[in-house]
């Protein structure tokens, strides 16, 4: 069951002074992904047909989604009043697919297809943390909180469920960071920049994946502070199976923070040109 109801949030406080612009389009293209749970929770179902344990928590996970993305759809609609949320999502639904029909997971086992939702987990929890500490609007500084205390708890859910297929594949450790980080890398598909073309550009402009992710990662980038890579790297170190805190990870987390900052600048760079 849900840890909260979006009419449990404190609308009434919306403070449109408070707004960051800068902010708006990340919600909005934050939204059309959330919102699409539904399809994720489908593809998972079938992926794991045989295990009723996990389908019913991952429908449950799908029912938290979808309420992350229309607590975003609704913040952004009172940000920007002009804005069409339901419409907006029509239009992402039409163009982007998961691949609903299939029957294995594209990861190659089970086990990779947790490792790879632990991975999404992750991301997601750190981004919203890390808006939520940005935000001076309070509205949005509560759903952000909230959205992000359900990645922490989605996060343990796929990881339990990964060590239990993990003791029946054994998976190596090798490509268990193969996965992790082929996942990671999966930031910058279709997924967030056709988000950002729907939530953000007008209907008759043709989608063009580089515009759309650099405009995106260039601007999800800058609220991103170290401590919010330092979280993650330790929850990613757990999922594959080494040592979250400790040397290795330390020097990781130092690593990703300067890839990151140097990947923004690069992004920037390209929008100015």
């Amino acid at each position: 069951m849900k840890h909260w109801h979006i009419d449990q949030v404190a609308w009434d406080r919306f403070d449109p002074a408070k707004v960051d612009a800068a902010v708006v389009p990340l919600v909005k293209a934050a939204a059309m992904v959330e919102r699409n749970g539904t399809d994720y929770a489908l593809y998972l179902n079938r992926v794991f047909a045989d295990d009723p344990d996990f389908c019913k928590a991952a429908d449950y996970w799908a029912l938290e989604e979808v309420q992350h993305g229309d607590a975003l759809g609704r913040w952004a609609g009172l940000a920007d009043p002009g804005w069409d949320y339901h419409a907006a999502f029509a239009r992402y639904r039409a163009g982007y697919h998961l691949p609903l029909d299939a029957e294995v997971s594209i990861r190659g086992s089970r086990t990779g297809e947790l490792i790879a939702r632990c991975m999404v987990e992750t991301g997601t929890s750190s981004y919203y943390t890390a808006l939520a500490e940005a935000t001076e609007e309070p509205v949005l500084r509560e759903v952000c909180r909230l959205i992000a205390a359900d990645e922490f708890r989605h996060y343990k859910l796929f990881y339990d469920h990964m060590r239990r297929y993990l003791s029946r594949e054994r998976i190596g450790m090798l490509r268990r960071l193969r996965i992790a980080a082929g996942r990671v890398g999966e930031s910058e598909d279709d997924e967030l920049a056709y988000a950002w073309h729907c939530g953000n550009e007008a209907a008759d402009l043709p989608y063009e994946h580089d515009r759309c992710s650099a405009s995106y990662m260039a601007r999800a980038m800058a609220f991103y502070r170290f401590r919010h890579v330092e979280r993650g790297m330790g929850m990613i170190f757990k999922a594959v199976g080494l040592p979250p805190r400790g040397l290795l990870s330390d020097l990781s987390a130092k690593g990703a923070w300067r890839l990151l900052k140097w990947r923004q600048r690069r992004l920037v760079a390209r929008l100015a040109a």
